[in-house]
């Protein structure tokens, strides 16, 4: 695989999500192409395709289509006010460029349009987003999916859930799981290396600690069980409310609730974590979680307690503690905070080096570069 012509519903210069990490870490082996959504401009004459350099990756250029309107407004991939302008312009642009036989990467089914227009090599599809579990997808996305799903030489998806669901539709489908940046964690391995946060400062010891969105994936019940049956330790539950309410939170003095911190901030508090925890429910929106908050955890060598979670029983049971209950839950906690940390880190080193985003557009660039087989899923499974 050589050059990319990448179709993306996210911004380049938005939070870096895996679109931004896989592209900049495939641009090693190519030029990259990042065509975002047209962007709306009252009082423009002529639509013009705007060239932006992607930082970070100086092997990938950022395209967008300004389109003029008469006030500002919303465009998306596949618009009819914007698809045949869009696409022309791009074509002109990929044969100025030398782009013949690229291959074309897409990350939104409204991409669909762009597949018929530009010539390509090979046709992928990265799957993100479980499409026919959401509540606002429409039946016009659904079909572009399935027809994009048919007719992609690759599919890859990030979590075992998409897997299993994409597979019956396409035989190249394959398990490539989000990747972390273990560096922006491995620090906090170190307690003494950050001082200790604010709203940390004087609590009881041991601390047991999450990070993320605070949203109803989470075991409320669970972390209450957690605060009433160890009143001695300190339950941190670190991040922003999403579609919840406060008062949905429980409530113990035990249980602490610093909001949300910045992504720079995240080392600082999981150093002072004695063990970490995904306390998550098991129902149909945890079936398409990744792991990668798992794998920053073990990036600062922190013992993880979680729920049996699709993609960590098949991807990292070995390096975790699971607990499918409560009271279990509370007694894998217990073996954490007593084992020795040292006896996983060699483990753990090699683990995270399999998802490093290199690594991972490594395996993907062997992938695209195998004669197509039919994959077996258990294989694909254990990565």
């Amino acid at each position: 695989m050589g050059d990319i012509v990448c179709i993306s519903h996210l911004r380049w210069d938005f939070v870096w999500q895996r679109p931004q990490h896989l592209m900049a870490a495939l641009s090693e082996y190519g030029r990259v192409l990042f065509v975002e959504e047209p962007v709306a401009r009252p009082n423009l004459i002529e639509p013009y395709l705007q060239v932006l350099p992607g930082h970070s990756a100086p092997n990938v250029t950022v395209l967008r289509l300004i389109q003029p309107v008469a006030k500002a407004s919303w465009i998306g991939h596949g618009d009819p006010l914007t698809q045949a302008t869009y696409a022309q312009l791009l074509l002109d642009y990929l044969w100025r460029e030398g782009f013949a036989g690229a291959a074309l990467w897409l990350y939104t089914p409204l991409g669909l349009d762009f597949v018929g227009v530009i010539p390509h090599s090979l046709l992928i599809y990265d799957v993100l987003d479980p499409l026919a579990a959401l509540k606002e997808a429409s039946p016009d996305l659904l079909q572009k999916e399935e027809a994009l799903l048919r007719q992609a030489d690759f599919v890859f998806t990030r979590c075992t859930g998409l897997y299993q669901e994409k597979l019956p539709l396409n035989p190249q489908t394959h398990l490539i799981p989000s990747g972390v940046e273990a560096e922006h964690f491995a620090p906090a391995a170190n307690p003494a290396g950050f001082p200790v946060p604010r709203e940390l400062v004087g609590l009881p010891r041991p601390i047991v600690g999450f990070y993320g969105v605070i949203d109803d994936r989470l075991d409320m019940e669970l972390l209450a069980y957690i605060a009433q049956a160890r009143p001695d330790w300190s339950l941190v539950i670190v991040g922003p409310l999403s579609q919840i309410e406060q008062e949905a939170l429980p409530i113990a003095q035990n249980l602490y609730y610093p909001g949300l911190k910045g992504y720079d901030e995240l080392p600082a508090y999981l150093a002072h974590f004695n063990v970490a925890i995904v306390p998550f429910v098991l129902n149909e929106a945890t079936r398409y979680l990744s792991p990668t908050r798992v794998l920053e955890y073990m990036a600062a060598h922190k013992p993880v307690v979680t729920t049996p979670l699709q993609d960590v029983l098949a991807l990292l049971s070995p390096e975790v503690y699971i607990a499918a209950t409560p009271a279990e839950f509370v007694a894998q906690i217990e073996v954490a905070l007593h084992e020795a940390p040292e006896s996983r880190r060699e483990r753990e080193d090699r683990l995270l080096d399999l998802y490093t985003w290199p690594s991972l557009a490594a395996r993907l660039h062997g992938l695209i570069g195998e004669t197509p087989e039919t994959p077996t899923g258990n294989q694909e499974i254990t990565f």
